[in-house]
């Protein structure tokens, strides 16, 4: 089993493939915030680790006091971590829930998400799971809603399959940024456009490990 909790390791490094992802993953966040709708904006984070990416963004965001934050983690360690970056940061806002993110049932009750983050999962779970996240994806989000998601680039690139299934899905894309990092990590971006009769899933949406 990997050590998630080491694995964060790498946020410290400035150099590092995983900043470099979570400077994009941030900045899109501010913009996703700043675009939602006026008044309340829901965002949900799943398998959101420490945190880095919320907790980075929401103190110094115009916004802040219109967001409630849920973030579903299902490791101890990390899901702690995550709690006392949010109180050290004052966002009393921010819940992290330490749960199974591929079950909605684990969080419905903070949906529908004006911002949903599904960052590192994409690179971590099967191919039939992602389509099936990202066909539930429109169950997730509010109208207008916006899915911030990364996955790795190596051969075989899935990347052109997973921006196609989130249009088939009913979203447009407004930013795929392939990042030249050692991972050949990318970041997308899409915003939902109508939900095509989508319901959420009875069964778990993915199986998370190393796909």
């Amino acid at each position: 089993m990997r050590d998630w909790v080491a694995w964060h390791a790498g946020y410290d490094d400035p150099s590092s493939a995983l900043a470099a992802r979570l400077e994009r993953v941030r900045a899109h966040l501010w913009q996703a915030i700043e675009e939602a709708p006026p008044g309340p904006v829901r965002l949900v984070s799943l398998c959101a680790g420490q945190g880095h990416d919320v907790i980075g963004v929401l103190p110094g965001h115009p916004r802040r006091a219109d967001v409630t934050a849920v973030l579903v983690e299902s490791d101890a360690r990390n899901a702690g971590l995550a709690s006392r970056g949010a109180a050290a940061a004052g966002l009393s806002q921010l819940e992290v829930r330490q749960a199974d993110a591929s079950r909605p049932g684990c969080f419905a009750d903070a949906l529908p998400a004006d911002v949903l983050l599904l960052c590192g999962i994409f690179g971590n779970v099967s191919d039939d799971d992602i389509r099936r996240t990202v066909a539930a994806a429109p169950a997730l989000c509010a109208a207008s809603g916006t899915v911030i998601w990364t996955r790795h680039r190596r051969a075989p690139d899935l990347t052109p399959d997973i921006r196609a299934w989130f249009g088939a899905s009913g979203f447009d894309e407004v930013a795929f940024d392939a990042l030249e990092t050692s991972t050949l990590a990318s970041v997308g971006v899409s915003r939902l456009r109508h939900a095509p009769g989508a319901e959420l899933p009875a069964g778990p949406l993915f199986t998370f490990g190393e796909a």
